[in-house]
């Protein structure tokens, strides 16, 4: 899970949120820039960090964070200039910047060998799985899916060690409300048992097989193979039973799919279904959706099914069209918006649905 900001603070400084591009590399000026200012970083780190840290026993006691954990884990943190690095080599983006085709990023994240593997993970798990479905009505496949799409099945965690990276990203202050609750969250995992071993994962604070921030874990972390412990980290009953509670946190409705692959006319009035609202969160996201209506309305303006729907005529929907005019179009429900809240990326969560739908076949 790639932090996202807005909203509830879930994914993704490691991906271009809205777009999902990849980091391009530094030019000479860039690294120069970067250099400088990690410099700058460390050597105010090297003087006021410890401080910083020692300002937060309040906060963590408030939290019913006992001193013996504070005492013990303060030794350990230190300043890490590579995550300031990291940080600020992201590339800017204005609201006006244009917006990347879809279909190279499907190519990349909705790979036969992904499929492949979600399928192998899908059989050999499926008792496990079809027993989270029934319980929490998220199907199985985009358990699957996301488990693939955050950390390739398991195989990229990340090495990151957790309380130094928040700790870090705190401290520089640009987001420190956001990156100083979830260095709390972390310390507060400490204390309740998990293994400082454990908190390893991204330079941003995600963790784990569905890469969770701190504060995600203590709210939806589950014990999928009933052990008494929430081990998202080496455990993937827990991890999909933590992915599955997830969706339902967010409002996950059982029985409906996410939506749908449309083939849309060239005559539709895009005008007459713009959506007027204004919105919330993640604008450059939703901004791309048109107003909802049915699948039956859309059927009657000429938009098509691509393949044998899954979605019946009375189910509400919007009309994204990423690529523009003349590419494929998709059908989403209030479903897709479940994925969106995982990830705020219209490219992240077209590619789970995707995924889910391709490991499912």
């Amino acid at each position: 899970m790639k932090p996202i900001f807005p909203s509830r603070y879930l994914i993704s400084l490691l991906s271009i949120v809205s777009f999902g591009v990849s980091l391009p590399t530094l030019t000479l000026a860039q690294e120069t820039s970067v250099g400088t200012a990690v410099e700058i970083g460390a050597q105010v780190g090297e003087s006021g960090f410890q401080t910083y840290l020692a300002s937060l026993r309040g906060k963590a006691q408030i939290m019913g964070i006992r001193t013996e954990t504070l005492d013990a884990l303060a030794p350990t943190l230190s300043f890490n200039p590579r995550v300031i690095q990291l940080d600020q080599a992201q590339p800017g983006g204005s609201f006006d910047s244009p917006i990347p085709p879809f279909e190279p990023y499907r190519l990349k994240h909705v790979t036969p060998s992904l499929i492949a593997r979600g399928r192998t993970e899908w059989l050999s798990n499926r008792g496990m799985l079809e027993r989270i479905e029934r319980e929490t009505g998220v199907p199985e496949a985009i358990m699957v899916a996301i488990y693939g799409h955050e950390t390739s099945y398991g195989t990229f965690t990340g090495d990151f060690d957790l309380l130094r990276s928040l700790a870090t990203l705190a401290y520089e202050g640009r987001r420190r409300d956001l990156f100083e609750p979830e260095f709390l969250a972390a310390v507060k995992m400490i204390d309740s048992g998990v293994p400082r071993s454990k908190l390893v994962g991204s330079w941003a604070g995600a963790t784990g097989y569905p890469q969770f921030l701190p504060s995600v874990y203590l709210r939806v972390a589950a014990d999928g193979d009933g052990d008494g412990k929430a081990d998202i980290w080496s455990s993937e009953p827990d991890a999909l039973a933590s992915i599955a509670r997830y969706f339902v946190d967010a409002g996950w409705r059982k029985g409906q799919a996410w939506g749908m692959a449309v083939s849309v006319p060239a005559t539709l009035d895009r005008a007459s279904i713009a959506n007027r609202t204004t919105p919330t969160r993640c604008p450059r996201v939703f901004e791309r959706f048109s107003r909802w209506m049915t699948v039956g309305e859309w059927k009657r303006l000429g938009v098509s099914p691509a393949s044998a729907t899954a979605l019946s005529d009375d189910t509400l929907t919007v009309l994204l069209e990423p690529d523009g005019p003349g590419k494929t179009g998709y059908l989403l429900t209030s479903n897709y918006q479940a994925i969106l809240d995982y990830n705020c990326s219209n490219f992240y969560a077209l590619s789970v649905g995707l995924l889910a739908d391709a490991v499912g076949r």
